[in-house]
């Protein structure tokens, strides 16, 4: 039988014993509150869909809801490294903040295609529901150049490569910041561009609740960002 673990002992390490257990205490409890949002999410996204007609899976509510849950988990990864990197009390409630909104979104689109009776991975490519014609007297700055903007297949607008996020985890201090600031400011921007497209091809009164929400709050956060970056000396080449 194997010992049960002792206390932490009392000498010259116990100090930085006790740290490494709060900190991962710390990483284990955050863990837990975004399972729990994304569970909540899940719920909710189910009831908000009751009484809609349901979307088909080549829809462009069924294709906003696969490809946005891909890009906001990239963003859920990013604002958590940068959470655990940097020691500035901003970017930590900066990067908390994006982190469980949007793993709550996510959460969200994921029980719309629960309700919806569809697969969680479509059989198109992705990107194939930003091709197709916007609606007649669709309003926003995608509705006229659809089809030419986009290829189905192509990266979402705004992704960050493995090596971007790759080069922001082996990154410290000011670095890591300014480059995660360079990163999720293109990340946002490429949402953005994503809900722009959704409302100007769909009148689904939840999904495109959620875009304009997502249009508002990360425009503002890209405000936000763009002086943090100012400040630190501006974007980074990546």
């Amino acid at each position: 039988m194997t010992d049960a673990p002792g206390p932490v002992p009392d000498g010259p390490e116990a100090p930085a014993q006790r740290g490494r257990l709060g900190r991962v205490g710390a990483l284990v409890v955050g863990a837990l509150v975004v399972v729990a949002l994304v569970a909540v999410a899940f719920a909710l996204g189910r009831i908000s869909t009751l009484g809609q007609a349901d979307p088909t899976t080549v829809s462009a509510e069924a294709g906003f809801a696969r490809d946005m849950q891909v890009h906001h988990l990239q963003g859920v990864d990013l604002a958590l490294i940068i959470r655990d990197t940097s020691d500035d009390p901003d970017m930590e409630r900066l990067a908390y903040d994006m982190a469980t909104v949007q793993a709550q979104q996510a959460g969200q689109m994921y029980g719309w295609l629960e309700e919806w009776g569809l697969p969680q991975a479509g059989s198109e490519p992705q990107m194939t529901w930003m091709t197709r014609p916007a609606l007649a007297g669709a309003e926003g700055e995608h509705a006229d150049h659809d089809a030419s903007t986009h290829t189905p297949g192509d990266p979402m607008p705004g992704l960050a490569t493995f090596d971007q996020v790759e080069t922001l985890r082996a990154a410290e201090g000011v670095e890591a910041e300014r480059i995660f600031l360079t990163l999720m400011i293109r990340h946002h921007e490429g949402a953005l561009e994503m809900s722009e497209a959704l409302l100007a091809r769909s009148t689904h009164p939840v999904v495109t609740s959620l875009a304009q929400a997502i249009l508002d709050s990360q425009a503002a956060e890209i405000d936000l960002m763009t002086r943090l970056l100012d400040d630190r000396g501006g974007p980074v080449e990546i």
